[in-house]
């Protein structure tokens, strides 16, 4: 009888099996590689969000290239923001940036915004030659920065810093063509910062050479700065055929429109006043055409401009036409309704209609501030409209205007507004309190800058004066001597040209 061993029937002996156990090892190792691999980016998990490609810096500039190209200055600024953003070490994206943000400048309007935006690109400029010292076009492009911030009227105050700059400009300008003397843009840019030093001689002499290169014909700089040599000496016509040139290699960009159409409007001027305005109609609807051009540019490309307007306004007002003048000048406010400059260019449109209400409460905005329903009659509106079912650029909200200062390129919207006040007041609505401030405050400004304002010190004095008798006639007897604004001495109306834009 054979008798077999029990089977277990509940618990069965554990036995080891090698081949499982290699399994398992080759498992745990295979998960601790993942898992490195995992740390260091080489592996990504599972249901990650698909990653979003970077753009390359060459890929902004050539957006920025585009955006200069089609008018877009502030686009193309941003696009090579974006572009030294992302490859800082790039000098010729630092050098082009410096180059759109200095013409940039020409589409600002006031003085602060001009000099914020030139000091911006003269730091551009600065980074491109840092980090490429033997590159001519960069220092090219520094001079030229500087020579923009070379601008009288915007360090009135400090004519030292505008020669430091000049100084400067030239010296880079002197680099740039020691590294590379058949450098075009170099040549040009030399001949602008001499002719910003009056040595017009040498100034012609460098466009001349810059001229003579074959690539000059494709450089917009190169026309743009010949035409503003013929314009400095008084070559108006051939200004404009440069300009026009310029424009030939730049279609969109309207600075070149608004200078043409400036050289139009200075011959109409001189010829008015030596044939008559019929003789020089013609000639002022051309400057308008250039005008109206830059205008539907930027509609077209979607750029929010006030200066072609500006320079329309300031067209019809030579041509005495003030109501389409006014018209313009409100269409500027609508695209800047905070700027205070425009509402003082407003107020002198206004003033020269004879419209004295409405000069006064524009007036007010430019000079002193203003806000709420004020700011909206400072625009030539009864009140502000702002009613959510208009469209929203039927709607006119109140804004906050802030003062602009006290200076030679100011002064006529004070020494204007503090006329019309004067002239306005009566015995029940006496406003003299007020226009004996902002008298005061102009002669206060004459006596501590005369030499600021050159042959214009005793025109605007004796405009001053003139305020001043009507208010101390007014407290005699009740009675002013003048109920209309410019009768108390004919020099008013002869200063109240509006400012160039």
């Amino acid at each position: 009888m054979n008798l077999y061993p029990r089977r277990p029937l509940f618990n069965r002996k554990p036995q080891s099996n090698i081949y499982r156990m290699f399994l398992w090892i080759i498992m745990i190792l295979a998960l601790v590689w993942m898992l490195q691999q995992m740390n260091k980016g080489e592996i990504q998990p599972l249901f990650l969000a698909t990653p979003t490609p970077t753009r390359s810096a060459e890929s902004h500039a050539l957006e920025g290239d585009a955006n200069f190209t089609s008018g877009k200055l502030d686009a193309a600024i941003l696009s090579y923001e974006e572009a030294v953003r992302v490859d800082p070490n790039d000098s010729e994206s630092w050098a082009k940036l410096a180059r759109i943000q200095t013409y940039s400048s020409a589409f600002l309007i006031t003085n602060e915004q001009k000099k914020e935006r030139l000091l911006t690109a003269l730091e551009s400029a600065r980074k491109a030659v840092e980090l490429a010292p033997d590159d001519s076009t960069s220092h090219a492009i520094l001079a030229f920065a500087l020579d923009w911030n070379a601008d009288p009227d915007i360090y009135k105050d400090d004519l030292n810093q505008v020669q430091k700059f000049l100084v400067e400009a030239e010296q880079e300008a002197n680099i740039a063509l020691q590294k590379d003397n058949s450098n075009t843009l170099a040549l040009a840019y030399y001949a602008e910062v001499l002719l910003d030093q009056d040595k017009w001689g040498q100034a012609e002499e460098n466009i001349d050479l810059a001229l003579q290169h074959p690539d000059a014909d494709q450089l917009m700089d190169v026309h743009r700065i010949n035409a503003y040599l013929l314009e400095t000496l008084g070559q108006y016509n051939l200004a404009i055929t440069e300009y026009e040139k310029a424009i030939e290699i730049e279609p969109n960009f309207t600075f070149l429109y608004r200078r043409a159409g400036a050289n139009y409007r200075v011959l109409a001027y001189d010829m008015q006043l030596r044939q008559g305005e019929d003789a020089a109609r013609p000639i002022f609807e051309k400057s308008l055409e250039y005008f109206d051009e830059a205008a539907k540019i930027n509609e077209r490309i979607g750029v929010k401009d006030s200066g072609p307007y500006l320079s329309i306004a300031r067209t019809y007002s030579q041509l005495g036409e003030y109501f389409a003048a006014a018209r313009n000048v409100q269409k500027a406010l609508e695209f800047d309704p905070t700027n205070p400059d425009i509402y003082g260019q407003l107020g002198i449109v206004f003033f020269r209609s004879r419209n004295y209400e409405g000069a006064r409460d524009t007036l007010k905005c430019a000079t002193y501030g203003c806000s709420g329903e004020d700011s909206c009659k400072g625009r030539g509106l009864d009140k502000c409209y702002t009613d959510p079912g208009l469209a929203p650029e039927n709607r006119e909200n109140p804004v906050d205007i802030q003062p602009l200062g006290l200076s030679p390129n100011t002064v006529v919207y004070y020494y204007t507004y503090g006329s019309v006040l004067a002239a306005l007041s009566r015995p029940r609505d006496n406003r003299c309190g007020q226009a004996m401030q902002v008298l005061g405050d102009v002669r206060s400004e004459l006596d501590a800058n005369p030499d600021a304002y050159a042959d214009g010190y005793q025109t605007i004095l004796s405009i001053v004066q003139a305020g001043e008798e009507i208010c101390a006639s007014l407290a005699e007897d009740g009675t002013p001597v003048s109920t209309v604004p410019g009768e108390a001495g004919d020099v008013m109306t002869e200063m109240t040209a509006t400012p160039t834009p």
